[in-house]
């Protein structure tokens, strides 16, 4: 016969806590001689507005009647609040102030690259050099192209020479078919590798 809670798998009896619930804590008013619960939050000062008590329903009252933020500052000084106010008290300056190098009224900034320079103070800006296989190059050489041309260049080059050499264009004359063949062949070597 088995004794009540224990377990022949697991040999060992199991007891089940009874369920206690811990009284929650409760925060007290702030105010002095005050018992009740603190369960509204107040900031401290003006200058504590992160830091807060914790006050009771009628303390809080009492402390949002009495609270005067501006209390102690001079007209001046409100008026100053008042027009940092509207942009939200974060610093600003004048638009275009903080750009590029921005000192005393001048822009300042170094143009190694002479991209703002005038078109005749810059050279023609150069083409990407690529690194071409054999088969990319003889592509370029069939395409009468250097490397380094476009897409849009290797494209209408494309349509140029199958145009010229299409036997519809010759008057059905298959003199030319070869030579079509070859740029076609040459346009789908630049194609699969990406060139257009």
């Amino acid at each position: 016969m088995a004794k009540a809670g224990y377990s022949p798998r697991f040999g060992r009896d199991i007891r089940i806590k009874p369920d206690v619930q811990a009284a929650p804590k409760v925060r007290l008013c702030a105010e002095k001689d005050c018992g009740e619960e603190g369960a509204y939050r107040v900031p401290r000062s003006r200058d504590q507005l992160s830091t807060y008590l914790w006050l009771c329903l009628a303390h809080a009252r009492a402390h949002n009647e009495k609270w005067d933020y501006f209390a102690g500052m001079s007209e001046a000084e409100i008026e100053r609040f008042r027009a940092e106010a509207v942009i939200g008290h974060r610093p600003t300056w004048p638009l275009g102030k903080r750009a590029a190098g921005y000192r005393g009224g001048a822009h300042r900034f170094a143009d190694g690259y002479a991209i703002f320079a005038e078109a005749k103070e810059s050279p023609e800006p150069r083409r990407p050099q690529r690194i071409l296989s054999r088969l990319q190059q003889q592509a370029f050489d069939v395409l009468n192209l250097e490397p380094s041309a476009s897409l849009i260049e290797i494209k209408a080059r494309y349509k140029e020479l199958v145009k010229r050499f299409h036997p519809d264009a010759n008057g059905g004359d298959r003199g030319t078919e070869e030579r079509l063949k070859q740029v076609i062949k040459a346009y789908g070597v630049l194609r699969a590798s990406g060139l257009t």
